[in-house]
């Protein structure tokens, strides 16, 4: 598998590279230069999960890595459930929330950690993220107790909930926490800016696994698969999928799965407040805002990293423009839209709930919809007991933590900072 960098067009890796660099020169993202079709979809839809996933990734890397190699990895990578609900005869839910950190970033983060410890076998490496919610509980718990690799998780200081932080930053061992003065984009651009520094970089073997990296995406690419499998049939000719997005790599995995050949009709980028990428699709410019603190957290992002590989993807495969609606949910319609999936039987949380309103909204009738709930309820616990006034009991993973000591170090958006911390690990 080779890639180039989307900033740097002569900068050429191979996977391995790729997943070991994470960000090319310039901060540029790596991109695939052929994207491998599956030439019978029928048929790879009728395997099972963890089956077609092998199938899947095994044309991306089985030539590099080896087809039984990369069939450990899956294996030992998607060891859990996943499941798709039917709301109602035009609407399906796509649950990513049954992993160990119960939200998808589970999928990304364990395979990545299968490649990354079969890559580092033999060297140390330091892996840095910024996790708006989701993504620091899932790499933590991915890497944790790995033996030559080390974590540092950034996050917006009290701009992710109590469950959430106390997930990912009560484990201690290999894995460092840093509770960051800010925003979410300030943590991105705190990590963009350790990989700037070619020193730091090199000193401490420094990775990202954010979904700016390749390994994670490929990951996600997957469970598109299934969402169309477990739709009836006759249903299948006109799919239209609504994608939660902040910093837009699931929408890029599923594009990706498009790029395959998965029958996918259309895509809702489906976003809160911070609505950068609806007002680009509608105006042509690009203006991210000061972001904005709302209740659906993970998607609070006004800068999505993974943007440039949307439009690359866009571009390379010819497709319209028309192939992406963007739809801005505000804070009371996703209430709403809380609400009414409650009252239809379904238990959501905001992130899935603004996906699943930005669906209804633009749904035809000859349609078939599947939005994707990214996140346990029970993560966002005081906002969906508040909002459907109900009490929720946690989950287990949730409840062996509730009562833990947050081990995070709090560090202002100042990248010497930063520095000084990532260099004493």
């Amino acid at each position: 598998m080779e890639l180039y960098n989307l900033k740097k067009e002569q900068q050429r890796v191979s996977f391995s590279q790729a997943v070991k660099l994470g960000l090319g020169d310039n901060q540029g993202l790596f991109f695939p230069t052929k994207v491998p079709a599956l030439n019978d979809i029928n048929a790879v839809l009728d395997q099972d999960f963890v089956s077609r996933s092998v199938t899947i990734l095994d044309a991306w890397l089985g030539e590099e890595l080896g087809s039984e190699q990369v069939e450990t990895m899956v294996r030992n990578a998607f060891n859990f459930p996943l499941a798709v609900t039917a709301v109602n005869e035009q609407t399906y839910a796509l649950e990513l929330t049954h992993g160990p950190t119960l939200a998808f970033k589970d999928f990304g983060a364990r395979f990545m950690a299968q490649c990354l410890n079969l890559l580092c076998k033999d060297s140390k490496a330091t892996i840095l993220t910024a996790t708006s919610g989701d993504t620091g509980a899932a790499v933590a718990h991915a890497f944790y107790g790995l033996d030559n690799i080390d974590v540092a998780v950034l996050y917006p200081k009290g701009k992710i909930s109590v469950l959430q932080e106390k997930l990912f930053c009560t484990l201690g061992d290999n894995i460092h926490t840093y509770a960051v003065n800010g925003s979410f984009d300030d943590c991105q651009q705190l990590v963009k800016d350790s990989f700037d520094d070619l020193e730091l970089r090199e000193a401490i073997a420094l990775n990202s696994a954010n979904s700016i990296n390749i390994s994670r995406l490929l990951a996600q690419i997957c469970y598109y698969f299934e969402a169309v499998a477990q739709v009836p049939a006759d249903k299948r000719d006109n799919i239209v999928i609504s994608v939660p997005s902040g910093n837009f790599g699931d929408l890029t995995a599923g594009l990706f799965a498009k790029a395959m050949g998965l029958p996918v009709k259309r895509f809702i980028a489906a976003t809160n407040e911070n609505d950068t990428v609806p007002r680009y699709l509608t105006t042509g410019e690009w203006q991210p805002k000061p972001t904005i603190a709302t209740r659906s957290n993970a998607m609070d992002v006004s800068a999505p990293n993974n943007w440039p590989r949307v439009e690359e993807l866009v571009k390379s495969q010819g497709w319209d423009k028309s192939l992406i609606a963007g739809v801005k949910v505000s804070e009371d319609q996703m209430s709403e839209g809380l609400k009414s999936l409650h009252a239809q039987g379904y238990l959501c949380e905001p992130h899935g709930a603004i996906a699943a309103f930005a669906l209804n909204d633009v749904l035809t009738a000859d349609e078939t919809g599947i939005f994707l709930c990214t996140a346990h309820p029970a993560k966002f616990q005081d906002s969906v007991e508040d909002i459907l006034s109900i009490k929720l009991t946690l989950p287990q993973p949730l409840a062996d933590v509730a009562d833990k000591e947050i081990l995070s170090q709090e560090i202002d958006a100042e990248f010497a900072q930063l520095r000084q911390k990532l260099m004493a690990i």
